[in-house]
């Protein structure tokens, strides 16, 4: 009885959300969810989240708990943060809403990763930005200001966004940080590993490819409590750091990684052939992070080359196998 009265709690709130942005519930709020935004004090009127893409299903699940809008907000350290944000009257999530008034947006063709502003039906391509709160440059860094500039004075960002009708934007990839493979194929690690890091077991996610070969592969960071859990499912007390060199969990996960690659419609050579899973948290200590928490791909590509060269070699012994066959 209780799992089916949260149910339709659930199911009534996500009506209200879907057609009016509506958060609360006159009748379900008093009976359930006072109690999820008991959590957070009761009192909160409005969250903001940045920084990173937070998944729709998780922001409106959120929204419906804690009883409050929660906006999302796209911006850079160099346009001093926040720089478009939603409306809490906006209806729809999965997007960073439209320009804060300070700032000018625009696209860019990147026909090289095929997207165009005269892509049908929504516009896309990398987001341009100009106005009084964009940074003017690097610091004594004249030769990586330049690369950041258009001829107009536009930053180029190095996201890529679509465009809805009523100009709300959706960042939807990166130009910034793209490697091509064998094929000429380009590929964003990002996208891929943004989807990744939806699965209960990947804490996070590095993704590589090299020029000369015909796959990606990826570099996990196993989360340690759903790694735990599994163990003690499986009647495992073997240490984290052995877990990771489990070959059971190993397939499990990329099992796992392969079904969410399908869900969200990624290419044969966005699915990563093998993985390899690292008991270590990327962080600011061992240097793979920046102080803002990005990944240094040129680090990481250094710190995993060894297991990365192992996996090509891996992948290439199991396909002269199957071609043997």
């Amino acid at each position: 009885m209780k799992k089916s009265l949260v149910g339709w709690g659930l199911a009534a709130k996500q009506a209200k959300l879907a057609n009016v942005a509506g958060t609360t519930h006159c009748c379900y709020d008093k009976i359930l969810f006072k109690k999820t935004a008991a959590i957070l004090g009761g009192r909160v009127r409005m969250m903001v989240t940045g920084s990173a893409p937070i998944d729709k299903a998780v922001l409106e699940f959120l929204k419906i708990c804690f009883c409050c809008p929660i906006l999302e907000g796209y911006g850079l350290t160099e346009s001093s943060a926040a720089s478009c944000i939603t409306d809490k009257a906006d209806p729809l999530s999965g997007h960073v809403g439209g320009p804060t008034e300070y700032v000018k947006f625009r696209l860019m063709d990147l026909p090289e990763m095929d997207y165009r502003i005269t892509d049908k039906p929504y516009p896309r391509g990398e987001v341009c930005m100009k106005g009084p709160t964009i940074f003017d440059g690097y610091y004594k860094r004249p030769d990586i200001t330049a690369k950041c500039f258009d001829e107009e004075g536009w930053f180029l960002t190095g996201d890529v966004a679509q465009v809805y009708p009523n100009g709300s934007i959706k960042i939807i990839d990166r130009s910034k940080n793209i490697f091509k493979l064998s094929q000429g194929e380009y590929i964003a690690p990002e996208k891929i590993e943004n989807i990744f890091v939806l699965s209960k077991f990947v804490g996070q996610a590095f993704v590589h490819g090299y020029s000369t070969k015909n796959n990606v592969v990826a570099v996990i960071v196993p989360d340690k409590l759903a790694i735990t859990a599994w163990a003690e499912a499986k009647g495992l007390s073997d240490s984290f750091e052995d877990l990771c060199k489990n070959e059971t969990l190993k397939t499990e996960i990329f099992q796992d990684l392969m079904a969410l690659a399908a869900q969200n419609k990624l290419t044969s050579l966005e699915k990563p052939k093998d993985l390899f899973l690292h008991p270590e948290e990327f962080s600011v200590d061992n240097n793979i992070l920046t102080p803002t928490f990005k990944l240094k791909r040129n680090i990481a590509a250094q710190v995993f080359k060894e297991q990365i060269d192992e996996m090509y070699k891996n992948i290439e012994q199991i396909e002269a196998s199957s071609n043997r066959k």
